[in-house]
């Protein structure tokens, strides 16, 4: 079950729609349901509760207004997926870097 500081995708009618990272969940009075104060992660920052089973915090499809939504966790990349080898069977091959690194503390003196 995704758990409070968790950011998860938000999908509205199987479309990607917005970022939240779960600020808090709370039991409801009902047994398996929760209030779930989600932050949403997109210009103007939002915050909003919504009632949610457990399930659902795991990733089972429910609607909102006849509307099919679903949350999804998203996990960080293995540190492995971020670097910049490429995989070519069972050898590892390392990309070239090209570029130039560029200090901002050089750019401020001139």
């Amino acid at each position: 079950m995704a758990k409070e500081n968790d950011i998860v995708l938000i999908y509205l009618e199987d479309q990607p729609l917005s970022f939240a990272r779960i600020e808090e969940i709370l039991a409801d009075s009902k047994p398996d349901w929760y209030h779930v104060r989600l932050l949403l992660l997109h210009m103007p920052l939002q915050v909003v509760t919504w009632i949610l089973k457990d399930v659902y915090i795991n990733g089972d499809e429910f609607t909102m207004n006849g509307k099919r939504m679903r949350l999804e966790e998203v996990k960080a990349p293995a540190e492995d997926d971020l670097s910049d080898e490429q995989n070519t069977g069972d050898k590892v091959e390392r990309a070239p870097h090209e570029g130039n690194v560029i200090s901002f503390k050089d750019l401020k003196k001139k």
